[in-house]
């Protein structure tokens, strides 16, 4: 079965993280939710408390096949945290996917991860996307990097992810049954 852990901070983007939890849980695919404070209940920029499913240091990342950033203005503690950062770079020097959403696709650009690849981003951070090139699609995926646009992409973006681990046809009845096409 597929692993996906997704980074909270204070700050995250409430639908673009949730909304992609619970369609990736749709499509049986284990997702765990981790919070890098220093408690596992987080605000949201909306000001609605999660608790996280564990803590940042009582996992195990290499087991990952994706590493999910959500964004919004918690976007910058999220680059600003030394573990997830180091964590993200061996992730990627693996080869492995990585996702983002929002204004979190600028923490790839930061990181060096999106050179020469297409990309894209809330409007407004494309000048973030250091060495990619934007595309304004909804959704884009470019070798081991998904990236998406904002709230309103957030299934496309759990839909996409579904298809790349666990089949097209899935993420199709998915999306069928949730009645999103």
């Amino acid at each position: 079965m597929a692993k996906v852990y997704v980074f909270l901070t204070e700050g995250f983007e409430l639908v673009e993280a949730l909304a992609v939890v619970d369609v990736l849980r749709r499509a049986s695919i284990d997702v765990v939710t981790v919070s890098i404070m220093d408690k596992k209940t987080v605000m949201s920029a909306q000001k609605v408390e999660v608790v996280a499913d564990t803590m940042f240091a009582d996992n195990d990342y290499s087991k990952a096949d994706v590493l999910f950033l959500p964004g919004g203005p918690g976007t910058k503690g999220l680059e600003a945290h030394e573990g997830l950062v180091a964590v993200l770079k061996k992730h990627f020097a693996d080869g492995k996917q990585l996702a983002a959403i929002c204004a979190a696709p600028s923490v790839f650009g930061h990181l060096g991860f999106l050179e020469g690849k297409q990309a894209t981003c809330f409007p407004g951070f494309e000048g973030e996307l250091r060495g990619a090139q934007f595309v304004p699609e909804r959704v884009v995926c470019d070798g081991n990097i998904v990236t998406s646009r904002g709230m309103g992409t957030a299934i496309d973006l759990g839909l996409c992810l579904v298809g790349r681990l666990v089949s097209d046809k899935i993420s199709g009845m998915l999306a069928h049954s949730i009645q999103y096409k």
